[in-house]
């Protein structure tokens, strides 16, 4: 049984071994950006309004986790994709998506107990409560579970084969209204 543990900054620093090492077999990244990339999520915990969730399994073992935090100017992920946006779609639509955004940076699962609805739950735990008007998120531009899974949940294209400045990978730049249907 999978149990989601609600944390803030402080815990989130405190298990960010454990976290790297799910990233790390979710995503398989290059070993070398796996330093950058633990900097990265260090400095996502002063963000404002910061959450993350811990997926235990029983016994204590940590197999997934995603976290979140209020997007605002001067987050780099946010003025890139808020910017890019504001260029294809005009600033009115900008400002919708990203006036007021719960920004999910990161939702990985074990491969192990991956499509056993533990990434459904971490991101309507993420999204649950919170006071922003939507939510917004980059995921790969591939049919994927994930890209499958944020469509089954209400979100939508913003922005397909966007690619980071310095990048090479393609990414869906996708948004949905806050609260997420409870229908999904």
């Amino acid at each position: 049984m999978i149990e989601l543990r609600r944390t803030g900054p402080e815990g989130f620093t405190a298990a960010l071994e454990t976290v790297i090492g799910i990233y790390t077999a979710a995503m398989r990244p290059p070993i070398e950006q796996l330093s950058g990339r633990q900097g990265i999520m260090r400095n996502h915990a002063s963000f404002p309004d910061f959450t993350c969730l811990l997926a235990h399994e029983t016994g204590g073992q940590v197999v997934g986790f995603g976290y979140a935090f209020h997007g605002a100017h001067g987050q780099w992920w946010h003025d890139v994709v808020r910017r890019a946006l504001e260029d294809s779609a005009g600033a009115p639509v900008a400002e919708q998506w990203f006036g007021d955004a719960l920004e999910i940076a990161e939702i990985h699962v074990h491969p192990g107990y991956q499509g056993k609805g533990v990434g459904r739950r971490l991101v309507q735990g993420l999204c649950e409560g919170r006071g922003e008007r939507t939510a917004v998120l980059s995921t790969h531009d591939l049919p994927t579970a994930a890209r499958h899974l944020y469509g089954k949940l209400g979100f939508v294209d913003l922005m397909q084969a966007f690619v980071f400045p310095g990048g090479y990978e393609r990414y869906a730049i996708v948004g949905a209204a806050l609260p997420l249907p409870s229908s999904t």
